[in-house]
């Protein structure tokens, strides 16, 4: 099997599978057992393999998911700038983001901050649970290997244009189609689609950092945003 069907089985039976465990899970279990399947699927894709190529699909994270001893100094390097390339990225998108929401939804009653049930299972689920198994599949497989694939391909899309720093290509509106489609199947809510628009920034920063742990922590900000809006406004709960 050539390396471009070997992509396509594993964003087709990936995506079957997240869908079955998305529907025939009870409410309250599906979120982790989507985020089982993602991770399940980026080890036998990626983590299996060596530290190289790991690296190349940026799945490092400061080397905890690399075969051998944890590097301290690496991980917290590593570490560190995550923060501060989601924070920087957070002060700039996130005041735009509040406007759009409010724009969107259109809330009759004001603003007043409601807390989640718990801080500790709202912050750990969106980071454990939802964050990093769709980064580590899509920023961190799918996005890496449509790249690679492109740029040694004689006929296909090699072109990349330098977006601030970062080399964009025809994986970035790809790879966010997938994750769009991926939201809407197994939630067939249309406004479910508008996970694209964020997706692309999110392909921006894994391009731009070299890794997907930046674009773990920016995800969960902003599902955290989100909700704590929603729950704000009397829109969600």
């Amino acid at each position: 099997m050539g390396s471009t069907n070997r992509v396509l089985v594993a964003i087709a039976s990936t995506t079957a599978i997240v869908t079955v465990a998305a529907y025939a899970l009870p409410n309250e279990h599906a979120a982790t057992g989507v985020g089982f399947v993602f991770l399940a699927a980026v080890y036998i894709l990626v983590l299996r393999h060596d530290t190289q190529v790991i690296r190349a699909h940026g799945l490092s994270l400061g080397g905890v998911l690399e075969p051998g001893a944890i590097r301290l100094k690496e991980l917290a390097r590593a570490t560190l700038l995550a923060i501060a390339w989601a924070c920087g990225l957070a002060a700039i998108v996130f005041p735009l983001f509040c406007v759009g929401f409010v724009l969107w939804w259109r809330p009759e009653h004001a603003f007043a901050f409601a807390h989640p049930e718990s801080y500790f299972d709202d912050i750990l689920g969106q980071l454990i649970v939802i964050a990093l198994p769709e980064e580590a599949f899509y920023r961190g497989y799918l996005q890496s290997s449509l790249d690679r694939l492109w740029a040694q391909k004689p006929d296909g899309p090699r072109r990349f244009i330098n977006i601030l720093g970062a080399k964009i290509g025809w994986s970035t509106p790809v790879t966010s189609a997938v994750f769009a489609v991926g939201h809407f199947i197994t939630e067939p809510n249309p406004q479910r689609l508008a996970v694209f628009f964020p997706s692309l920034l999110f392909c921006w920063l894994r391009s731009r950092t070299g890794g997907v742990g930046a674009v773990i922590l920016l995800h969960a900000m902003a599902n955290l945003l989100s909700s704590t809006l929603g729950r704000s406004y009397g829109l969600f709960h």
